[in-house]
């Protein structure tokens, strides 16, 4: 594929997965909080390591904030820290690496888009101009897929605890008057890190525990 256009797409399964995760969650508890929000473009037809003020994360960065932008109604994908977010999902865990392939492809085939109709990288385009590119390839399949996965990327930055990389102070909850659940995990006790921290335990079993096996 070269474009968002190409009609031999066919959607990643993961991508599938998370279109249908972000179906439900928009459904469920977070609809009417959403619905607050000025979000652009209708959908139905570790940030410390990376320099996010550079493509390819500059292009993901400006893309979702402009689809759920900062308002008086609430925050947006700026405050949540979505891109941080992103970072977090894309260099640290351990997430389909199709799903990763289709993310990285579409920041191109965006560009590319762009480029070719306005002679300028999206990050480059004026608001009005942003929102007719986005309008333009979510008439496409894959354009859809791609942008449904990045406003599924913007709500999991707005709920997930922030040693995820995303809802800095609670920001996300405190918006949606939501009370989370303790503890909170902390780096190296993120879910991903679990089978990993668990093997530590037990190859370091307490000298206490091996003492009152031998006895």
């Amino acid at each position: 594929m070269n474009s968002f256009f190409d009609k031999e797409y066919h959607p990643p399964k993961a991508i599938l997965t998370r279109i249908s995760r972000r179906q439900f969650l928009k459904s469920a508890a977070m609809s009417s909080a959403i619905s607050m929000a000025p979000v652009s473009l209708a959908f139905a037809n570790n940030a410390g390591k990376v320099d996010t003020s550079q493509d390819p994360w500059l292009t993901l960065d400006i893309t979702m904030q402009h689809l759920l932008p900062s308002s008086d109604t609430g925050p947006g994908a700026k405050e949540f820290q979505a891109i941080n977010y992103l970072v977090n999902l894309l260099e640290e865990q351990p997430i389909d690496e199709e799903e990763k392939q289709f993310v990285r492809n579409g920041i191109g085939w965006l560009n590319g888009y762009t480029q070719k109709h306005y002679q300028q990288p999206f990050s480059k385009l004026t608001h009005d101009d942003k929102e007719k590119a986005l309008r333009a390839i979510s008439k496409s399949r894959a354009g859809e897929n791609w942008l449904s996965t990045l406003i599924s990327y913007v709500f999991e930055a707005m709920l997930a605890p922030s040693s995820y990389g995303g809802n800095p102070d609670g920001i996300g909850w405190q918006w949606l008057q939501h009370k989370a659940g303790f503890p909170m995990p902390e780096k190296g006790k993120r879910y991903y890190e679990l089978t990993a921290y668990g093997n530590i335990d037990v190859k370091q079993e307490p000298q206490q525990d091996k003492d009152n096996k031998a006895r």
